[in-house]
């Protein structure tokens, strides 16, 4: 893969995680599907979850977001629902379609994970865990002394 003396990491990461889409794309377009349709199945909670933390929890773009929900709410897959507190909130809602739509996402997931748990040793997984976490507290530093920086 890499020369281990120059290793980039975080290119190395994006190559992997690059694989990893393709990969899960693949399995969903057999169920004519994307994956970003897979993610945002696994991420509506059972009560409904606000349209407006949707996008930040997976990374997309409000333009993006907006055209996989409505996508999703012709086949539906979903339903929007006026939250009955805040009448400004809508929230997303998975319909029995969804719902059965949304054990095919979580099984692949399972799966995969099962071959990474019969390929790589339980040892070297907790080494990778907590490796990726020590970076993403790293990341996050970055962002908090460059938010810092662009506020002085």
């Amino acid at each position: 893969m890499a020369d281990k003396t120059n290793i980039l990491y975080d290119f190395l990461i994006r190559h992997v995680w690059h694989r990893i889409s393709r990969m899960y794309n693949q399995k969903a377009c057999e169920h004519n599907m994307t994956m970003s349709i897979g993610f945002i199945l696994m991420i509506v909670d059972k009560d409904g979850t606000p349209s407006t933390q949707i996008g930040p929890r997976m990374g997309m773009e409000p333009t993006s977001l907006s055209r996989t929900l409505k996508a999703m709410e012709e086949r539906n897959l979903i339903r929007r629902q006026l939250d009955e507190i805040d009448k400004r909130k809508v929230l997303i809602l998975l319909t029995n379609e969804g719902i059965e739509y949304r054990r095919l996402v979580r099984q692949t997931i399972l799966d995969f994970n099962e071959k990474i748990l019969t390929k790589i040793s339980k040892d070297k997984l907790d080494i990778f865990y907590e490796v990726i976490n020590q970076m993403d507290n790293l990341v996050e530093e970055e962002l908090k002394s460059n938010s810092k920086k662009s506020n002085s």
